[in-house]
Parts: C-alpha cells; structure tokens; sequence
C-alpha cells in the first residue's frame, strides 16, 4: 500500500466506504423507481411507453456532464464536497420529479437527475477506493458497487408497499432521503490522504489537461469497456419489470419479489466475483461472469412459471452484477492519481451515454418481438461483445496508489 493510505486509520477507511456506498445505493433508488411505473406514468401523461423510457435515457445521457463537473471539483477541492453537492442535487430533482405538472417538465427533470446520478459515482468510487487496502480492494469494491443492486431492491420493496396504495409520484418523494446522508458525510468522512498528496504538487489546469490528453488512449479504452458494461446491464434491467408486468402480466407484488429475488443474486455476485478478482485478476472474473450470462438467458426470460423466472433472475444479476462489482477497483487501478476523481468517473458516464439507449431500444423491439424475445436478443449481443472487450483490454490488478 502506498505511504499516503496508511494515513487513514480503519474507521476512516470504513466511513469513507459507507458513504460512498450508500450514495450510490439512494442514487440507484432514485434512478429504478421510475422502471416500475413507466406505465403508470405514460397514463398519466396520456404518452406510450417508450416515451417515458425515452426519460430514463435523458438521465442516462446527461451523467456525463455531471461527471465532468463533479470530477474536475474532486480533484481540485477534494472529494468530500463534491459528494456532498451531487447527492443534494439529485435529492432535490427526484422530489420535484414527482411535482412534474407535464411531460415536459418531468423529462427535463430527469435530464437535470442525471447531472447529480452521474457526479456521484466517480467522485464516491475515488474515494472509497483510495481509502481501500490493496489487498481487499476487489472485494471492496464489490461491495460500493452493489450499492447499486441494493437501490434497485429498494426501488422494488416501494413499488410494493407504496404505488399499490398511493400511486407513482409518492414514489419519487423517497428521493429526499438522500439529502440526509450529506450530514453523515460531514461529521464523519475524512478527506482522501491521496488526493492531499497529489494535490500538494498543484499543478494549474493546462498541466491537468495536458496530463489527460496524454492518457488518451487508456480514456478511449475505458469508455468502450463502460459503454459495453453499461449496455449489459441496462440491458438486463431497466425493461425487465416492464416485460414481467406486460408480458407475463404479473401483479405488482409478483414483479416486486421477483426484481428482489434477481437484486439479491447482484448483490452476492458482486461481493463473490470482486473477492475472486482479487485472486484472479480483474479481466479474467468479469469476462467469464458475462460468458456464463449469456448461457443464462433462455432461463431469464423463458421460464415456465415464476419460480423459474426468479430463479434465472437471479442467476443472471449475479454474473451481470458480478462483472459490475470490479469495476470501481478496476477503473480506479487503471487511472493516474492526479485525474482520478475525474478520469474513471468521466469514461464511466461517457459509457453510460453511449449505452443510454439501451431501455429505449429495447421498448422499441417490442413492436415488432415479444418482451422476451427483445430482451433476450438485445442481452445475447452486449454480452458477447461485453466479454471480448474486457479480455482485450488492460489491467492493473492491486497496483498502489500514488
């Protein structure tokens, strides 16, 4: 471990830890709450389906702004009130979101949602991160990424017990809650003793970009591998209730328990594969967990019955969620230290917009294909790809932060 990490004790490492994860945790519940009502909210607007899944793409298409804006603040002012800023700001948006008087508005909104969703990650991910001990950074960062899959499943557990009873817009006034972990942030996270150490050099911003640019062709790298991550698991996710609800006509409850039956397997694939990417290398676990989901797809979505449903549910999100769990660790490895709060988070959300149609695609196939038959076509393709794009590309497994 590098001379600056050692500086933070164990309770620092796991505050810094615990926020990062639960701001990635309340941003996932903030983004899935509106999965589960796309039909409710097409109603209510008088459009189609894929006109509000048309807004899931504008929250994914605008994170990378929020990386970009957020990520030049973390390395420059630190990573803690960066954190603290985007989790405000999405907070605020998700409330509003459920005001929205209009379609318009609402998909504005939801432009504006994804500016803090796509701040938030790099900025959190660097910071637990560099707070990690290099021997348990795999399995770490398993952990602050199925903040992810445990959002989702929260998002499930509120369409349960709210919508059924109250509808979809009290749904989103849940996304207030995150406001509150801001508090936890400023009474307990300590600032990263990495980014201390590369910020004492203060190099002006033509050196910073400079230093960018010259690092080019490993950002080029990344974007492709997180357009194809990215592609992966919206792909698997972001229609899936939707194709339980429609196709399959599940009832609310159903598609619930099923949506946390698959977040149940995503969280333990990404605890399990990080883990063993700490053995085995950071490539070699994920692209096998995408190469035995793609085996899983006609189990996914062709099950007879729910119990096979929700079996290969979960199943699938273990491997997706899996190959997801080392990503943090495996960005954060492969980024100079004086670009990290901006470098991993930046590829990570110009991936996110290069896959932004995924949920909108999808939606559109089945005009012509069955739920199934669109998801388990679209799945098929960015797994295949996904998996000869992680074993192509580099690797800096347990290297020291500088």
């Amino acid at each position: 471990m590098s001379a600056p990490a050692l500086s933070l004790g164990r309770a620092d490492s796991r505050n810094a830890l615990i926020a990062a994860f639960l701001g990635w945790t309340l941003d996932a519940l903030d983004y899935f709450i509106l999965v589960f009502v796309l039909a409710p909210v097409a109603l209510d607007f008088h459009k189609s389906v894929p006109a509000i899944a048309l807004t899931l793409t504008a929250s994914l298409a605008t994170r990378p702004l929020g990386a970009l804006l957020f990520g030049l603040l973390a390395d420059r002012y630190g990573r803690r009130l960066p954190l603290m800023l985007s989790i405000l700001f999405y907070s605020m948006v998700e409330i509003f979101s459920g005001l929205a008087p209009s379609y318009k508005i609402f998909l504005l909104l939801r432009l504006l949602y994804g500016v803090g969703m796509g701040g938030e990650w790099g900025v959190g991910a660097a910071l637990a991160m560099e707070a990690s001990p290099v021997a348990r950074r795999g399995i770490l960062s398993g952990i602050l990424q199925e903040g992810y899959a445990l959002g989702y499943l929260l998002a499930a557990l509120a369409y349960w017990a709210v919508f059924p009873h109250w509808g979809w817009r009290p749904m989103f006034f849940l996304g207030g809650l995150p406001a509150l972990l801001t508090l936890f942030i400023r009474a307990k996270v300590k600032e990263s003793p990495t980014w201390r150490a590369n910020a004492a050099s203060k190099i002006g911003w033509r050196e910073y970009f400079r230093a960018v640019a010259a690092n080019g062709k490993r950002f080029c790298y990344l974007v492709m591998l997180m357009a194809m991550m990215n592609f992966i698991s919206h792909g698997t996710q972001d229609i899936y209730p939707t194709f339980l609800q429609q196709q399959l006509r599940f009832t609310p409850r159903a598609t619930s328990l099923v949506t946390a039956i698959s977040m149940l397997g995503a969280i333990a694939g990404g605890i399990l594969v990080g883990y063993y990417s700490d053995r085995w290398g950071r490539r070699r676990v994920m692209s096998a967990a995408a190469l035995v989901a793609l085996l899983l797809i006609p189990l996914w979505v062709l099950g007879p019955g729910i119990a096979w449903i929700a079996a290969g549910a979960f199943l699938m999100q273990f491997m997706v969620q899996g190959a997801w769990g080392v990503i943090p660790a495996h960005l954060n490895e492969l980024s100079p230290g004086a670009l990290r709060g901006f470098f991993p988070g930046f590829a990570y959300q110009i991936g996110v917009l290069i896959a932004a149609t995924a949920p909108y695609i999808e939606a559109l196939m089945t005009r012509h294909l069955t739920y199934a038959q669109s998801l388990g076509a679209f799945a098929a393709a960015a797994l295949a790809i996904g998996a000869c794009v992680i074993a192509a590309g580099p690797e800096a497994h347990r290297v020291k932060f500088l």
